[in-house]
């Protein structure tokens, strides 16, 4: 079990400069990868966006990817246009006397569009390191998903027990429920001014007790919890399965709290409701 939210990030040193990956997930319906990379390094997008396909199933993913040349690297690299720098001596020469030294603003002149050529340094090993090292931060980043997912869990089993304590409470109540109904029902008929027949009222009391029988929502919340224990327990992402469940799981909680009669049983159906709601909260982080 995962979560969809972690964090992660690694850096390289290499000669030509830093490569750093921050990878950063939130909750999402679906996987949603957004890249943000360097002008230089656009064309690596979409393998790169098939490795997190290849290993994520879910979540909003933020990869970003920053690399810092080596100003070493920069420097030498750069170089002087010399036609042009001939071009513009031979121009300040023509002003003459008319420009004092004092006034030429050296730093002004260098950056004049094209006096200062940059050699292109050559990316390809930070192309094959930038791969490597995504996924050195995607291992990374999957252990911090793994792990939270393992917290999640623990307080996912902690409601499913405690939704299979409450079902065991109402089942135990369930012949005190019956007795609790019936002889309201008979109190209810013997305030009645009228003649009933005898069958025919067993037969009524006998409908009525058996639409207020609560064991088939009982064994299809227990079905329920037994397939929610066994779906966490595969490896495979299980965020959607489980959210399916919790609506089946609240379908019959609410059941049950129509059909409840006696306080305790009333409370037991209060008390599951909160306890879905819980694992509701919780699964929205799985992925």
């Amino acid at each position: 079990m995962k979560s969809m939210t972690a964090y992660a990030q690694r850096s390289l040193d290499l000669p030509q400069g830093t490569l750093h990956w921050v990878l950063r997930s939130f909750n999402h319906r679906y996987l949603d990868c957004q890249f943000r990379l360097p002008d230089d390094f656009r064309h690596l997008e979409n393998p790169l966006r098939q490795k997190l396909k290849d290993r994520l199933a879910r979540g909003k993913v933020e990869a970003n990817l920053h690399f810092n040349p080596d100003p070493f690297q920069i420097a030498q690299s750069m170089s002087l246009n010399p036609v042009l720098l001939d071009q513009l001596k031979k121009m300040l020469g023509e002003l003459g006397g008319g420009i004092d030294e004092a006034d030429v603003d050296l730093a002004h002149l260098m950056n004049w569009p094209g006096l200062i050529t940059y050699e292109q340094i050559d990316l390809t090993p930070v192309y094959e390191a930038t791969t490597s090292l995504l996924d050195e931060t995607l291992e990374a980043f999957i252990e911090a998903r793994t792990t939270e997912g393992e917290a999640i869990r623990a307080l996912l089993l902690q409601r499913l027990d405690g939704i299979e304590a409450h079902i065991a409470t109402v089942r135990a109540h369930a012949p005190t429920i019956h007795g609790h109904l019936e002889d309201k029902i008979r109190k209810k008929l013997a305030t009645l001014d009228v003649e009933v027949d005898p069958g025919r009222m067993e037969q009524e009391i006998a409908l009525l007790l058996q639409k207020s029988d609560v064991d088939e929502e009982l064994d299809r919340l227990e079905v329920h919890v037994a397939e929610f224990r066994r779906i966490m327990a595969n490896e495979e992402a299980c965020g959607r399965r489980l959210d399916f469940l919790i609506q089946e799981l609240n379908r019959e909680a609410n059941t049950l709290g129509s059909k409840a009669t006696l306080v305790d049983t009333t409370q037991a159906s209060v008390e599951l409701k909160v306890l879905i709601e819980q694992l509701r909260e919780q699964i929205q982080n799985i992925e």
